[in-house]
């Protein structure tokens, strides 16, 4: 059943059932088909800010594979991983759903499902969650339908995510990926650093 078709859609551990998202090929990994090439990414500690995660986990949730870099990754000592904007709205994510016990195959198959989705998609998608399911609702209806269902216990709006996100990454450092320079962000309490930038 997809997606605004009639009900919510049970993200299941394993592949994706036709229909409802990605390719089962897609769910081996958790990088989609590469999507236009970034211009703008963010280094480990920046993405570590914005999803509210440790260092730690994300450099082994990138050597595991649950979520890895879309802008760069790192290829060897020296090298530094870049993430995109929704690489960082999957970690936030991705940490509310182990804090609820969520099992980690269903963890990546809810990844494949936000990688995979369009824009638009993800900004009216909620992720329900009854402590060892994840489905994917894209409509309030939905949702009240598997809330009366006694299904899910606990929600997540990927629409909000992306904005609180998008919020942090505005007061945080960028780096454009063809040149390597530092794009500084609008917190008011880092002009020390764009006064350093600008003696530079």
């Amino acid at each position: 059943m997809a997606a605004g078709a009639g009900g919510p859609v049970h993200l299941p551990p394993g592949p994706i059932r036709p229909g409802q998202g990605p390719s089962p090929d897609a769910t081996a990994g958790t990088q989609p088909a590469r999507a236009p090439r970034e211009t703008v990414g963010y280094r480990g500690p920046t993405a570590c800010a914005a999803a509210g995660i440790t260092y730690r986990q994300l450099d082994y949730w990138a050597r595991t594979g649950l979520v890895e870099p879309s802008v760069r990754p790192a290829y060897g000592s020296g090298t530094q991983r870049l993430y995109g904007a929704r690489d960082i709205v999957v970690l936030k994510i991705v940490k509310r759903l182990l804090d609820t016990g969520v099992s980690l195959q269903s963890i990546r198959t809810a990844v494949a499902q936000l990688r995979a989705g369009d824009a638009e998609r993800l900004k009216q998608m909620t992720l329900i969650c009854d402590g060892a399911t994840v489905y994917e609702c894209a409509s309030p209806d939905e949702v009240v339908e598997l809330l009366q269902a006694g299904q899910g216990i606990f929600g997540i709006s990927v629409g909000a995510v992306t904005r609180d996100v998008g919020a942090a990454l505005k007061e945080l450092h960028a780096e454009r990926v063809d040149t390597g320079e530092t794009l500084l962000g609008d917190n008011p309490s880092d002009e020390l650093a764009r006064r350093r930038h600008r003696a530079g």
